[in-house]
């Protein structure tokens, strides 16, 4: 659907959410006042066959990371050589100047201050000089900062974000700097040295690679969430999923636990979990998963709710499950919860790669929404081309940006990338 130009049309609404709502938090999602539209804007640009992994927002400007070689404007008549990251404009979609030369896939990105943003993922150079995996870049010449030295030893960095002096990376390697740190590290905002008394202790004994899928952080900074390949933190249990108490020093791991992921999906699977998600006032936070294993009382294809508070052994407020299709990327606005993935039904406990014995399953390819309650699907279903699935979430003032590996959602052509508008 054409309409008028978007930024014409939302300023003022825009200014009006960001006003009453705030800045957006540093790492959890933003609330929002309502569901999105089902109507993307025509105004974003395109991925040429390419997935998006990694979105941030720099003041107005909406930094793309993932795997791809070139770019077009959202008309499709100029295409950029744009390998692996790219910026444009959070309300009018024009592309900016911004093009470093990143040599692997960009898997993370936050937003730090003074038009900068950092990246993480695979890669081993920057702009030709070797950093690997981390990068701290500025927006306005695509310049490397290098005074922000940090780099892995091997692996890649999946998660990223930014708490105020605090850089917190998840991913799979196992020292940063040269200093231990197995699938999860802090590090300082300008140096990228690695916090000395932050260490979580992670390992997954058995298991070929301890790594941290993803994490979370609070919106008010005390907690973060990390997820993944990982067993025991310290001599602790925690299958597949660990909770910690970030406000001090240290990497405090808390008494919180759940034994849902204990659970065997398909057992190809060192971790089935993909993404987890505080909401915005942090009481609860979702997580998202895969594994190949339909059933009604497997957390397996399913996103799950969990209270924050609390110590001990937790159960999920809810589980909403797809009947075998995997769940990847989570957003969390108050108003809802958006997934995505390469699902074909939503509400369906009973199916197994179609609608189960008529218990009330419903149509939502690739991309829903979830009563943050209830844990029911919502009547949103903008659809969208199924590929592997949605990558990654962005929630802004004006609107739910989304990332994934295929070209066309809410029945428009919108390469890899696109926004519903609030």
């Amino acid at each position: 659907m054409r309409r008028r130009p978007f930024a014409a049309a939302l300023t003022s609404a825009a200014l009006l959410c960001a006003t009453l709502l705030g800045a957006p938090p540093a790492a959890a999602d933003m609330a929002q006042p309502g569901v999105v539209s089902a109507n993307p804007v025509d105004f974003t640009p395109h991925v040429v066959e390419g997935t998006v992994w990694a979105l941030a927002v720099v003041g107005d400007t909406v930094v793309v990371g993932g795997s791809f070689d070139k770019i077009q404007d959202h008309a499709r008549k100029t295409t950029y050589n744009r390998k692996n990251i790219f910026a444009y404009g959070l309300r009018d979609g024009a592309i900016r100047s911004f093009a470093p030369t990143v040599d692997g896939a960009v898997y993370a990105l936050s937003a730090g201050a003074d038009g900068t943003v950092y990246t993480g993922g695979s890669f081993r150079t920057v702009n030709g000089v070797a950093q690997r995996g981390l990068a701290r870049l500025r927006l306005s010449d695509s310049s490397r900062v290098s005074g922000f030295t940090a780099k892995i030893n091997w692996g890649d960095v999946r998660a990223l974000a930014v708490r105020g002096s605090r850089l917190y990376a998840g991913g799979t390697f196992s020292a940063v700097n040269g200093v231990t740190r197995v699938g999860l590290a802090r590090l300082n905002t300008t140096s990228g040295a690695v916090d000395s008394g932050f260490d979580a202790k992670l390992s997954a004994p058995g298991l070929s690679r301890t790594r941290v899928e993803h994490f979370d952080v609070s919106p008010d900074g005390t907690r973060l969430v990390a997820i993944g390949a990982l067993l025991k933190v310290g001599t602790a249990t925690r299958t597949q999923i660990a909770m910690f108490n970030t406000s001090g020093a240290s990497a405090a791991l808390m008494s919180w636990y759940t034994d849902l992921y204990k659970a065997e999906c398909k057992d190809v699977f060192d971790t089935y979990l993909r993404q987890v998600k505080f909401s915005p006032d942090g009481s609860y936070f979702v997580v998202t998963s895969t594994g190949q294993a339909a059933s009604p009382t497997l957390p397996c294809d399913a996103a799950a709710r969990f209270n924050t508070a609390g110590g001990g052994r937790h159960n999920p407020v809810w589980i909403q499950r797809t009947g075998g299709d995997s769940l990847y990327g989570v957003a969390v606005t108050g108003s809802a919860i958006y997934v995505g993935g390469h699902q074909r039904y939503m509400d369906n406990p009973y199916g197994t790669d179609d609608t189960g014995p008529g218990k009330g399953a419903v149509k939502r390819e690739g991309i829903g929404a979830i009563n943050p309650t209830t844990g029911k699907t919502l009547s949103w279903n903008p659809g969208r081309e199924r590929g592997e699935g949605v990558r990654v979430f962005q929630v802004v003032p004006n609107g739910l940006i989304v990332g994934s590996d295929t070209d066309h959602l809410g029945g428009e052509y919108h390469g890899s990338l696109g926004m519903f508008p609030l």
